[in-house]
């Protein structure tokens, strides 16, 4: 090994057996690691009491399990929370935690800036800088954890998380607040495959994090060959960042149209392996002003649907410095979802979470200092 430390997040847990045993660690070594990890939230080898003294001053030696630095931590009025999470890189990304009332989502980075440049997303105007590895993706689950205060929580039979309200008393955290995960921050999870799926297959593992894939959503803009091998390899809900229903439009709002248009994507959809009609893929539908919320619109994206177990999530434009978009009315939304909703597909309106600390869809974006903002204690003001 090397005399530079290794970071245990992130590692598989064979990587982490195999590296152990070079130490001389016995194989269940790794498991009991492991489990103080992702399990009991540990930072500090010399608090996993299951391993001897001196075995935990050898880990401390050549490993770490110390947290990505957090630039800055934000409430909103809702009680949406976010975290700018800054890597020893000085690259830093945003993860987002929104409660509801029955369950909490965690929004989840894979790319520090984005190559989409999708004309309605703050994320779009980066430019990318890199990918996240996988223990830049697990430590995001981990720091939420943190701040939430969920390493102390039931389970139900399922051995799932049974939700706590961000209302219940912060000082006896009995519940998790978050029971889901949705790889829908900042960049496109299937241009970094590789480290999201490792990061995954960690957070669902059954004897750490435990988060089913039930409870995970991956957010695509299309990138189409990678579609069928996620379903196979991970079996998560797929959500399709679709946001219009014609293709000169749609490359114009989701550039990657061009490479891969709305006939093959939703060719790929519909034989989504992990798709059926108890889970269904999920379209997300950006509502701009004049632009594609017309009924004929509508119409269209009804059929476009047709055979594929879906459902539509209609999503209010949320406005960000610059932007050159407004939301469609209320009134427009709502005809909107009525036309879907009477053609047999479920659209929900995503209420805006978090608008007021730029945390709400689209308007994620790494730099914490904005056009029109200043940060004052944890919340920014004009």
């Amino acid at each position: 090994m090397s005399n530079e430390k290794t970071h245990i997040i992130g590692l598989s847990k064979q990587e982490l057996t195999d590296q152990l045993k070079e130490l001389g660690f016995e194989a269940f070594r790794a498991k009991q690691i492991w489990h103080w990890v992702y399990s009991k939230g540990v930072i500090d080898f010399a608090q996993m009491t299951t391993i001897a003294k001196d075995k935990q001053a050898l880990l401390a030696e050549h490993f770490t399990v110390a947290r990505p630095n957090i630039a800055k931590a934000l409430t909103s009025f809702d009680g949406t929370r976010k975290w700018l999470v800054e890597f020893p890189d000085s690259n830093k990304v945003e993860t987002v935690f929104i409660p509801e009332d029955d369950r909490g989502a965690l929004c989840v980075s894979s790319q520090v800036g984005c190559t989409l440049s999708c004309t309605f997303c703050h994320t779009g105007t980066m430019p990318l800088v890199r990918n996240l590895s996988a223990g830049d993706i697990v430590s995001q689950v981990l720091i939420a954890r943190d701040g939430l205060g969920e390493w102390t929580k039931k389970r139900g039979k399922s051995n799932q998380p049974v939700y706590r309200h961000p209302s219940d008393p912060y000082e006896n955290p009995d519940y998790a607040i978050f029971t889901n995960i949705v790889m829908m921050g900042m960049g496109e999870p299937l241009f970094n495959y590789d480290n999201v799926a490792k990061a995954l297959n960690i957070v669902m593992d059954g004897e750490g994090i435990a988060i089913s894939k039930r409870r995970i959503t991956l957010s695509t803009s299309g990138v189409v060959p990678m579609i069928e091998r996620c379903g196979n390899d991970l079996g998560v809900n797929l959500a399709i960042s679709l946001h219009a229903v014609r293709d000169d439009l749609r490359d114009k709002l989701v550039p990657l149209n061009k490479k891969y248009p709305i006939a093959q994507l939703l060719e790929a959809c519909r034989t989504y392996p992990a798709a059926n009609n108890a889970r269904r893929i999920t379209f997300e539908y950006v509502m701009l002003k004049g632009i594609n919320d017309s009924d004929a619109d509508a119409h269209e994206l009804v059929r476009l649907l047709a055979d594929i177990h879906a459902k539509v999530n209609l999503i209010p434009f949320n406005p960000w410095p610059g932007a050159p978009y407004e939301c469609s009315s209320n009134n427009r939304i709502n005809a909107f979802a009525q036309i879907v909703n009477d053609a047999g597909y479920s659209s929900p309106v995503r209420t805006p979470r978090g608008r007021d600390i730029f945390a709400a869809c689209g308007q994620l974006k790494s730099d914490s200092e904005r056009k029109g903002k200043v940060w004052l204690g944890d919340r920014p003001t004009a």
